[in-house]
């Protein structure tokens, strides 16, 4: 299929193996992928580890027990629910149960890589709306004002981020709803909120009373990055009930492991645990961006678990001073930010060394 063969499959952040390999040394530091540093709590772990008696059976295809407990945190029926392998698996289906050459999606500029893929990869058209200027308050952020131009009667997604990686930013929200009533009713308006629980002191909406308002409305969640469960791979959506019983008609029976129905199910129960591990990224997060400032780096606001940081043109050799000094950070020519690096925000103790380490590449470069 062409559209197919033309994707630019995503690439994810330089795994800590592969840069070991490479120094031939240990105690490498990644910073680059917006991984919880705190990692599950113990009673996830004790979980998983009874868990692996039953490893050799299949897990339940309809995740019944994720599904009732998260119906329950949400305040929520369990008919607007939909599992997936991360939210990105969700965006998949997502595109591919509602666009196809003859429709159009929507996204910012500096919205999340795998926007265009999923678009792409139907045949359906990428509209990419400009974000607004660096110098704004919301520097890169999405254009609310920008996406409303860019409807078209065949547009049936439009991909918003809050936050967004990699900017960090997020949209106001009576700004937010205020777009999204006025969207057509055939527009589906997905709201990824892959990194919610880190920006609810920055004034992002939990939208989920929202959804029985506007039935176009979809909300992807993630297991990954508050939860601390990246390695396992386990999001959900959040929909009216018959968008979610269009999604769960292409969602394959096992496509959340048994490992991550029960880690997210006791996860999600270790309310405490995710908030105070929040609580600390967030301080961690402000405490790092003023350090960054001081040292003559621009870093805009940030809602999530990471730095958006401008370097500049020696950005590209910054990153690689980096590599060669043990961290791992993002470089973002793919986004086509080629002057800035995402930095995930991780423990005190890395980041003392990491400014260290920083303080010694722009000296190199002065």
């Amino acid at each position: 299929m062409p559209a197919v063969r033309a994707l630019s499959p995503y690439v994810p952040g330089k795994p800590i193996s592969e840069l070991e390999r490479e120094l031939g040394s240990s105690g490498i530091v990644k910073l680059a992928s917006n991984e919880n540093p705190f990692g599950p709590s113990a009673r996830v772990i004790e979980a998983l580890h009874a868990q692996v008696a039953d490893i050799g059976l299949y897990p339940d295809g309809s995740g019944f027990e994720l599904k009732r407990a998260l119906a329950r945190h949400l305040g929520v029926g369990e008919s607007h629910l939909t599992l997936g392998n991360g939210s990105n698996e969700l965006l998949l289906f997502l595109a591919e149960c509602f666009l196809s050459p003859a429709h159009s999606a929507i996204y910012s500029q500096y919205g999340f890589a795998i926007y265009p893929n999923v678009i792409q990869a139907t045949g359906a058209q990428a509209i990419v709306t400009p974000a607004y200027a660096p110098e704004a308050l919301m520097p890169l952020g999405h254009d609310l004002g920008a996406m409303s131009a860019a409807l078209r009667p065949d547009t049936r997604l439009v991909l918003i981020a809050n936050p967004n990686n990699p900017t960090g930013t997020w949209v106001e929200p009576a700004k937010l709803r205020a777009f999204i009533a006025a969207a057509p009713a055939d527009t589906l308006i997905v709201l990824d909120e892959a990194y919610l629980e880190y920006g609810r002191r920055d004034a992002c909406i939990d939208a989920i009373s929202w959804v029985q308002d506007f039935p176009n409305l979809v909300l992807l969640r993630t297991f990954s990055k508050a939860y601390g469960l990246a390695g396992l791979r386990v999001g959900y959506a959040v929909s009216h009930p018959e968008v979610a019983e269009v999604l769960n008609r292409v969602r394959p029976a096992f496509n959340v492991n048994s490992l991550a129905l029960t880690a997210a199910h006791v996860a999600l129960a270790e309310q405490s645990y995710m908030e105070s591990c929040v609580s600390e990224c967030v301080s961690e997060r402000e405490r790092l961006r003023a350090a960054l400032q001081r040292l003559g780096l621009k870093a805009g606001p940030s809602a999530g678990n990471f730095l958006l940081v401008h370097f500049g043109p020696r950005a590209a050799e910054i990153y690689e001073q980096l590599l060669r000094k043990g961290f791992i950070v993002r470089p973002l020519g793919g986004y086509g930010l080629g002057e800035y690096l995402r930095i995930t925000v991780g423990t005190r103790e890395q980041h003392i060394e990491l400014l260290r380490c920083l303080t010694d590449c722009l000296g190199t470069l002065t």
